[in-house]
């Protein structure tokens, strides 16, 4: 879990605006996007499998990054991106708000997304304000309420573990096909993983392992 997490204000949002954001958008009432940007970085993606000898797979030399603004609609499941091998910038993300208005014409939308100063900045709010679409930011450390999340881990289990994958080229085709079927192929593993159920973080927190074992240890003494 995040170390600076505020579980009172987590829930707070959850409460307040997420799940009231979420109903809306069940009824139809508002096309609601979780946001984040995600940097696949083309190399080993390690993967687990058991096996009676060790299996050599091919890893790609080379660190060059791919860059994926997305924007994932909870009730379609559709994710619409902006992609780069630069950096993600309030640029992009302004770009990432016209292709969504011209996707979904005359609709409200809304928009959850983290506190990155890329996202936060005056530049994007004010943008967002002028072409009418609502901003809604995450409590701080709060990557547990971003349902998009989940999607990014989805698909580097899906198509890149234990994958070799030659060219850079390759590489992205193979993300942006990924993405591209969310809402097809894998619409039945979508509507297991984005779902309006959260992970929250109510359980007595431990600063460190040994305090977890010395508490368990003193447990069994008594």
């Amino acid at each position: 879990m995040p170390a600076k997490v505020n579980p009172t204000e987590q829930r707070k949002f959850l409460k307040n605006i997420l799940r009231p954001l979420i109903s809306r958008a069940k009824k139809g009432k508002v096309q609601l996007f979780f946001v984040d940007a995600s940097h696949f970085v083309q190399g080993g993606f390690i993967g687990q499998l058991w096996s009676r000898t060790r299996i050599f797979i091919k890893a790609t030399s080379g660190r060059r990054r791919y860059n994926v603004l997305g924007a994932l609609n909870f009730a379609s499941k559709a994710m619409t991106t902006i992609t780069n091998d630069a950096y993600i910038t309030s640029e992009q993300v302004m770009r990432l708000i016209d292709k969504l208005l011209i996707e979904y014409p005359n609709q409200p939308i809304a928009m959850v997304m983290d506190n990155a100063s890329y996202q936060r900045c005056n530049a994007v709010k004010n943008y967002a304000t002028l072409r009418g679409v609502q901003l809604v930011y995450l409590p701080t450390y709060s990557p547990n309420l971003n349902l998009i999340e989940r999607v990014w881990k989805f698909v580097k289990s899906e198509v890149l573990n234990a994958a070799y994958i030659s060219t850079f080229d390759e590489f992205c085709s193979i993300i942006d096909n990924c993405l591209c079927e969310l809402s097809s192929k894998h619409l039945d593993k979508m509507n297991t993983l984005v779902t309006s159920n959260f992970q929250l973080f109510d359980v007595p927190i431990r600063e460190s392992l040994s305090t977890v074992q010395n508490t368990q240890k003193t447990s069994k003494a008594a």
